[in-house]
């Protein structure tokens, strides 16, 4: 099973990947990030922050546009990518693997049944919503 199957996806363009039983990463879609173009700049909350699911937790600012990041999960960050934040297109040449955003502490992984797993995700791509 590959990386990206093993994903939980928001309407947002935002991915969720566990690590651990209640530890997960996330970040962008490779959708949102070719979407966006060239990305100058990320602007993220610092560990220790609380995060709400489908709630604002920073930006995205690339050549067409600035674009709001939503959390698909709640719970408290444990870190965030800094390499991301020093060298933001690495969003634009690894959304999945390099480029995850934030490492996040789940307050309640029944969160995750509010999320597309990958084929729902490529369905909802596929019939023009976003």
């Amino acid at each position: 099973m590959s990386k990206t199957q093993e994903m939980y996806y928001s309407d947002e363009h935002e991915w969720v990947l566990m690590e651990t039983d209640n530890i997960a990463l996330i970040g962008i879609t490779k959708f949102a990030s070719d979407n966006l173009g060239d990305i100058v700049f990320v602007e993220l909350p610092d560990s220790g922050t609380t995060v709400n699911q489908f709630e604002q937790f920073g930006e995205i600012e690339s050549v067409k546009a600035v674009s709001e990041l939503y959390s698909p999960i709640s719970g408290t960050i444990k870190e965030i990518n800094d390499s991301v934040v020093q060298n933001p297109e690495i969003l634009s040449e690894s959304p999945f693997e390099k480029g995850w955003l934030l490492k996040v502490e789940l307050k309640d992984t029944s969160e995750l049944d509010n999320l597309m797993n990958l084929e729902a995700y490529e369905s909802f791509l596929e019939s023009g919503k976003n």
